[in-house]
C-alpha cells in the first residue's frame, strides 16, 4: 500500500478537518475508504507486521472503531485471537470478556496515529488485565513526531500532516469551514 494507493481510493482528503484528538488539519485519511478494502487492508497489515518483523504474541488487541478491522486482520495474519477496546466511559475494557492470561504478550494494533490518545487508553487497559503489551502497530502514522509509548512502533505508511492547536489554527483565521468527520 502506498500513498497513491490511498489517493486512488479517496482516502486522502485536503481541507479543514476537527481531528479526533482535537487538533486541526489540512490533511485528512479517511480510514473507512482503506477498511472497506479487504484486500487493501490485508497489505497494509502486511506491510505493518514486516516492519515488526518477528514477535510471539498470544492476541492483537485493536481499540473501536477502525482499529477492531485492524485487529481482526492482523490477528487473522498471525493465526492468534484478536480482542477489542471499547469505550465504557472515559476508559477502555473488555467488555465481552478477554482470554488473555496474565503476562499474555499482546500486539496493539490502530489504523491511524496522530496524538496516540486511544492507543495510550488501551495501553492502561492491558496494564490493568496485567497483559503485557510487545510491540504497537499502525496502518497510518500521521504523526508529526511519533510518539514514545515505550514499545516498538510500526507502520505500513508514514505520513507525517501538520496538526494545530485550534487557538493557533491559521485555517480558522483564514475562514475556512471546519469539518468534522471521525469522532472518539
Amino acid at each position: 500500500m502506498t500513498l497513491s494507493d490511498l489517493q486512488a481510493i479517496g482516502a486522502v482528503l485536503q481541507g479543514h478537518f476537527l481531528l479526533t484528538s482535537g487538533r486541526h488539519s489540512e490533511v485528512y485519511f479517511e480510514k473507512f475508504r482503506l477498511l472497506e478494502r479487504p484486500a487493501l487492508l490485508g497489505q497494509a497489515v502486511a506491510q505493518m507486521l514486516a516492519q515488526l518483523g518477528a514477535v510471539e504474541v498470544a492476541a492483537v488487541v485493536g481499540p473501536t472503531l477502525g482499529g477492531v478491522l485492524v485487529a481482526y486482520e492482523t490477528a487473522r495474519q498471525l493465526g492468534v485471537p484478536a480482542l477489542y477496546a471499547e469505550r465504557e466511559g472515559e476508559t477502555r475494557a473488555f467488555r465481552r470478556g478477554y482470554p488473555l492470561p496474565s503476562g499474555a504478550p499482546v500486539l496493539l494494533v490502530d489504523d491511524v496515529l496522530t496524538t496516540g490518545t486511544s492507543l495510550r487508553e488501551v495501553l492502561v487497559l492491558l496494564e490493568r488485565v496485567r497483559a503485557r503489551p510487545v510491540a504497537i502497530g499502525v496502518l497510518i502514522d500521521r504523526s508529526e513526531t511519533p510518539p514514545d509509548f515505550g514499545l516498538p512502533l510500526v507502520s505500513a505508511l508514514r505520513l507525517p500532516a501538520q496538526t494545530y492547536d485550534p487557538a493557533e489554527c491559521p485555517l480558522c483565521r483564514q475562514g475556512i469551514p471546519l469539518q468534522k468527520r471521525g469522532s472518539r
